[in-house]
């Protein structure tokens, strides 16, 4: 209950994960609470803090006051690609190709990023139903290549393999003069900005810079880390003033991560996969904080899937059950099969080991993991997020976090004019 600014706890059901009715994360939100465009500075976003049962306001310009000094924040560096293609019939008629992920015969994002002449990728099409038979779909333009030239770019589309929702495409392009184009700068030319489709809106000039952060570095994203759009180089001046260190990793957010669930209880939901991207010296940084006590701050909702999801990869290792092309490292109920029996020091420390022995300073595998409500966290102290859809996996994580008082969060966050999903305002949310 909310009670004199302060939220009493409330129980939380003490049962797996996999039996929660997703009717319980559903709450009424109106259509003039999502913000359809960003303010007109991000830092000036409002920012809701819940610690100890307590809810006040800030904004995120001046965040820096909300963290304890030595603190460590994690920001995901993944970077939006144009991921929406528009391809043509022989017919004439237009076909919306929304790229999803690459195939599985590329190693990882950033190898699919860079073939040149054709690539294999997993595809959602708008209006499949139209595209008859096995006729290649066509894509034709001219881009201008920097230099004022502009350059004629043709592009196919056949069919592969048909999955449930979507399909794996073989994608092969040409550009004029013989220029050599990667599958990266294909989707720069010819696609457009994957703006969420809850905005209702067409992609705008306006949203090729924000709807990236000023972390984006690594391609491979279909959706921004939306946490991290309200960020500054002023903001990351103040956390530096105050000893806050930062530090990055990247997990490619896919389309998955703001579905809906559509499954009465989760056991009917099937978590997405997304890779991951993680260096040695980060793992190293983790490891010295926690030992010290300082405070590990996720920023965003990938950060904190990411971070959890070492832990995981440490256990298995620690488990002898870890192998590096073993495909998704973290399976969607792995943590929730048996019992906590490391600490967090002990499974990063092991993974630690891993980066020495193999001498690699980057981990990239894929992870299915759900944090749903029952999940213990082991990594981080705190969380930055948005407020996120009813009845998505987003919600269920923040339930995790702060238990049933995620009602009394939105409903205050609802009465008090803050705005909703990825344009919207955030909170920060404190582990109890």
């Amino acid at each position: 209950m909310f009670k004199n600014g302060i939220i009493t706890a409330m129980p939380q059901p003490h049962i797996h994960p996999s039996e929660l009715e997703i009717k319980d994360f559903q709450y009424d939100l109106p259509d003039n609470r999502i913000a359809r465009f960003p303010l007109a500075e991000r830092d000036l976003s409002k920012l809701l803090i819940f610690k100890d049962g307590k809810i006040s306001e800030s904004v995120y310009r001046q965040l820096a006051g909300q963290i304890p000094p030595d603190s460590l924040l994690l920001f995901n560096q993944a970077k939006v690609i144009h991921a929406r293609l528009y391809f043509q019939k022989p017919t004439g008629g237009r076909l919306e190709v929304f790229c999803l992920e690459p195939d599985e015969r590329y190693p990882d994002i950033t190898t699919a990023m860079a073939q040149e002449e054709e690539v294999y990728w997993k595809c959602l099409i708008k209006g499949a139903a139209k595209w008859k038979g096995n006729e290649a779909l066509v894509l034709d333009i001219n881009f201008d290549d920097g230099s004022g030239n502009s350059v004629p770019l043709k592009a196919t589309a056949e069919k592969v393999e048909k999955g449930d929702k979507d399909f794996i495409l073989k994608i092969k392009w040409e550009a004029g003069s013989g220029a050599k184009l990667s599958f990266s700068e294909l989707l720069h030319y010819a696609g457009q900005m994957p703006i969420p489709p809850y905005l209702k809106r067409e992609a705008e000039a306006s949203d090729e810079i924000r709807y990236q952060t000023i972390f984006a570095e690594k391609e491979g994203s279909v959706a921004a880390p939306t946490a991290a759009l309200h960020f500054t180089p002023e903001v990351l001046r103040h956390l530096k003033e105050k000893n806050i260190d930062t530090e990055r990793l990247t997990l490619h957010v896919g389309a998955g991560t703001f579905m809906p669930v559509k499954s009465e209880q989760m056991k009917g939901h099937e978590m997405h996969s997304e890779w991951i991207e993680v260096s040695h010296r980060l793992v190293r940084q983790l490891i010295s904080h926690i030992r010290e006590g300082k405070k590990v701050i996720a920023v965003g909702t990938t950060s904190a899937r990411t971070l959890e999801s070492l832990y995981w990869i440490g256990v298995r290792m620690l488990r002898k059950e870890w192998a590096a092309d073993s495909g998704i490292a973290v399976s969607q109920w792995y943590p929730y099969e048996r019992p906590d029996e490391f600490s967090a020091l002990e499974a990063l420390s092991a993974l630690a080991q891993y980066f020495e022995r193999s001498g690699k300073e980057l981990l990239i595998t894929k992870t299915q993991l759900i944090i749903a409500p029952g999940y213990a966290f082991k990594i981080f102290d705190g969380l930055i997020t948005n407020f996120h859809q009813p009845a998505s996996t987003l919600l269920l994580m923040v339930s995790a976090l702060v238990g049933a008082q995620w009602r009394q969060i939105y409903d205050y966050a609802l009465d008090h004019d803050f705005r909703f999903l990825s344009y919207g305002d955030g909170c920060l949310l404190w582990r109890s």
